[in-house]
């Protein structure tokens, strides 16, 4: 029985750098994207290259109906295999100031975030509970959901709705060799933060720059890993300083 990886929102950004890192200490890695393929196959075709194995599972992990669907076709495909590590990364921004948010904006977020991790994590972890397979949850959460951030308050509510799920979580199902931890990132060079006034942001991070999407994956791999089997329902800061 194989041990698989699935990274939600994997063909960019932090997604994409967890990704090739599962991939790199030994993982078969699941990609799974939302719309951009083109991103997701250079990510397998990355992993290739180095060695590993992958394949693209695209999906929009906040519809019930299409994370049911690609799971039932990945598990006829692997009738032998499971999802022992499982990454809720996918996550969006709409950023405004909560008088002028819209409808849209506010839902959209909230459901990419916590409905994905919902509908995603409760199908996989009927693979992971039985007969105390193991495996690990790793949700990708923001210094947002940690703090709070103006501008936010839709982004902001969702990563701390998916920080206090993790901790929830953890506790229902370490007795299953199960763990639950959140990693939480502040400014990394990403899609998502190209359009924020990154020199000025720099001078309110005491390491003076955004952190690499890199560092993040190095994190994940960790938390992902035997030897981080007694870590869990943890929320680890990854944001060089700025909030501690």
């Amino acid at each position: 029985m194989a041990k698989y990886a699935l990274v939600t929102g994997a063909s960019r950004g932090i997604g994409r750098a967890v990704a090739l890192k599962l991939s790199f200490v030994g993982l078969p890695v699941v990609i799974n994207y939302k719309s951009n393929r083109k991103a997701a196959e250079q990510v397998a075709e990355e992993i290739r290259l180095q060695g590993g194995t992958a394949e693209l599972l695209p999906f929009d992990v906040a519809d019930k109906l299409a994370v049911d669907e690609a799971l039932d076709q990945w598990e006829q495909r692997h009738p032998d295999d499971y999802v022992a590590v499982l990454v809720n990364n996918a996550g969006i921004r709409a950023d405004n100031v909560m008088f002028m948010m819209a409808d849209e904006q506010w839902h959209n977020v909230v459901n990419t975030s916590l409905d994905g991790f919902f509908y995603i994590t409760r199908r996989l972890l009927k693979h992971m509970m039985p007969r105390k397979r193991g495996g690990r949850i790793i949700n990708v959460a923001s210094l947002s959901g940690v703090k709070g951030m103006p501008g936010q308050t839709n982004y902001s509510a969702a990563k701390a709705g998916l920080i206090g799920a993790t901790k929830a979580l953890a506790q229902e199902v370490a007795a299953r060799d199960v763990t639950v931890n959140a990693v939480a990132p502040g400014f990394i060079e990403t899609d998502m933060t190209r359009d924020l006034p990154q020199e000025e942001l720099k001078k309110m991070v005491p390491a003076q720059r955004f952190g690499k999407p890199e560092e993040v994956a190095a994190l994940v791999a960790f938390l992902a890993s035997d030897e981080a089997a007694y870590i869990t329902g943890e929320v680890i800061n990854i944001n060089g300083g700025l909030y501690t």
